[in-house]
């Protein structure tokens, strides 16, 4: 027996979890059928001709034989992949060494059970309106981008509410939920798809949804920028206690909203450890993009699919034990989103750093959440949507480069935010084919302290004292005095970011 905490608008819930769920297991599968057709939408057919992507052997189906063969064993299966030619199964453990020898089998893997989502704590709605003006909503607004014409895909833990809160009225009034699925009760019917609660995490996926299109026009208050987005929406993992997840009713949707045509999926949605046996924990180590299947099914539908995930970088920022990004973040061709603060735009406590064993950077980018990653990636997945109507024509990895681009700290990205909080204007202008000029300037420091002289700017500012070009050995805000900003090089520190908003000034530290 557990007790699990979760916080919700302050208040806290103690929720009795009684009993352990039976070991369950991808089975990976061999080949793939010759000769078939994929199950496809016309919808995906044709986004992916005008991404110039081919249909592979991952939009082929699971073989049928294989199916049957696994069902005459007694196996009961609980979902297929065609992206990983794979299927989910509960098993015994006599049934797993039946599995092993059949000979179409390539293996079996593990599916976590006990992953745990990377915030629970929806957002204050009034505690969302700072974002819109850190990431220059109105420039959208100005230019009447709304995500008209943009079709979303929604992965959480539950949508409770959704459909009588003020903020999504609008969306729920022009039929702009196109469909649901609950991969954790598949019986439920769809008018009961808002209206069960079952954890305190059933709040979580309305709160994304807010901050991805939210409006009250009662309170005058624009949560999101994707107002007039349509949305698909899929409930996959059972809220946010210490049980088992289910990475494969995750991977499930995704294949589930890319036959649908779907080109940009928020999931607020990270996992990072937790296995009864501890044996097959996650270890930080093993955030490398390559280990766990979901960050395998997401860099799939990046690359091969055409989609852009965006994906909250999490929350354990503050975990000492752990302190990194979680799973699927740690993908390559995910939008990985951490949390800055407000008015200083350094990484907020919570916030999830990148690996420093990693090759790319992770985070991607960040914006202000008071209340997690969970929230900051949804308006980023709502900036994307804005981008996406500005010029229909923009790839997947096209929408990731602008939206780095246009990111206030670009080109010094670093671990603790990525490249920093996207701009507008400027992802506007690039995703209309113009120029931007650069805001960035680099200086030599050949002391052990160097002084900046500035003017016209806030009287604390941001700076990221680096071991190397991109990781972070400590950020501070410091006060500038009488026109003046004196740095005094750390033990090991080669460069200095200092944040300015307006400009970026990148330090090197020459070898003394």
């Amino acid at each position: 027996m557990k007790k699990i905490v979760v916080l919700f608008f302050g208040l806290t819930v103690s929720l009795t979890v009684l009993g352990q769920a039976p070991d369950k297991f991808w089975i990976l599968l061999k080949d793939k059928p010759v000769g078939v057709s994929p199950a496809l939408s016309p919808k995906t057919l044709a986004a992916r001709n005008q991404q110039g992507l081919r249909i592979d052997e991952t939009d082929l189906p699971v073989k049928t034989d294989y199916l049957k063969a696994l069902a005459e064993q007694g196996i009961r299966i609980q979902h297929r992949s065609r992206w990983l030619n794979a299927v989910s199964a509960t098993l015994t453990p006599e049934q797993q060494k039946s599995v092993r020898r059949l000979p179409f089998v390539e293996g079996l893997q593990s599916i976590d059970p006990n992953l745990v989502i990377t915030s629970t704590a929806p957002v204050s709605r009034v505690q969302m309106a700072p974002v819109m003006s850190q990431i220059q909503a109105d420039v959208f607004a100005d230019a009447g981008l709304t995500a008209k014409n943009v079709t979303i895909g929604v992965i959480d833990a539950g949508y409770f509410g959704a459909d009588s809160a003020s903020a999504l009225k609008h969306i729920f009034q022009r039929d702009g939920i196109r469909s649901v699925r609950d991969y954790v009760n598949r019986r439920r019917p769809r008018e009961a798809f808002f209206r069960s609660l079952e954890t305190m995490s059933d709040f979580h996926g309305t709160e994304v949804m807010a901050a991805i299109a939210g409006h009250d026009p009662s309170e005058n208050l624009q949560f999101g920028l994707a107002t007039d987005a349509s949305f698909h929406l899929a409930r996959t993992d059972h809220g946010g206690r210490e049980f088992r997840g289910e990475e494969d009713n995750w991977i499930a949707a995704m294949e589930w909203m890319d036959s649908l045509g779907v080109r940009l999926i928020n999931t607020s949605l990270g996992y990072a450890r937790g296995f009864t046996d501890p044996k097959e924990n996650y270890q930080p180590s093993q955030m490398n993009g390559q280990t766990s299947l979901i960050s395998k099914a997401a860099q799939i539908a990046a690359d091969r699919k055409g989609i852009l995930v965006i994906v909250s970088a999490g929350n354990e920022g503050d975990d000492r034990a752990w302190r990194i990004i979680s799973t699927p973040a740690d993908a390559q061709g995910v939008l990985a989103v951490g949390a800055t603060n407000n008015k200083v735009w350094n990484r907020i406590g919570y916030s999830s750093i990148g690996p420093e064993f990693l090759p790319y950077l992770k985070p991607n980018v960040s914006c202000f959440s008071l209340y997690g990653t969970s929230l900051s990636a949804p308006v980023i997945t709502g900036f994307a949507a804005c981008l996406m109507q500005a010029n229909p024509k923009l790839t997947n990895k096209e929408l990731i480069s602008i939206i780095e681009k246009s990111s206030h700290l670009y080109p010094y990205g670093n671990n603790f935010v990525g490249y920093g909080v996207p701009q507008a204007s400027r992802a506007l202008a690039m995703a209309r084919g113009q120029e931007i000029s650069s805001n960035t300037r680099e200086v030599v420091a050949s002391d052990k302290t160097y002084t900046l002289k500035l003017t016209d700017t806030d009287p604390i500012v941001s700076v990221f004292r680096k071991k190397d070009a991109v990781h972070v050995l400590h950020q501070e805000a410091i006060r500038i005095q009488n026109g003046k900003l004196v740095l005094t090089r750390l033990p090991g520190e080669k460069r200095t970011t200092v944040d300015l908003k307006k400009e970026v000034i990148e330090v090197i530290w020459s070898e003394l």
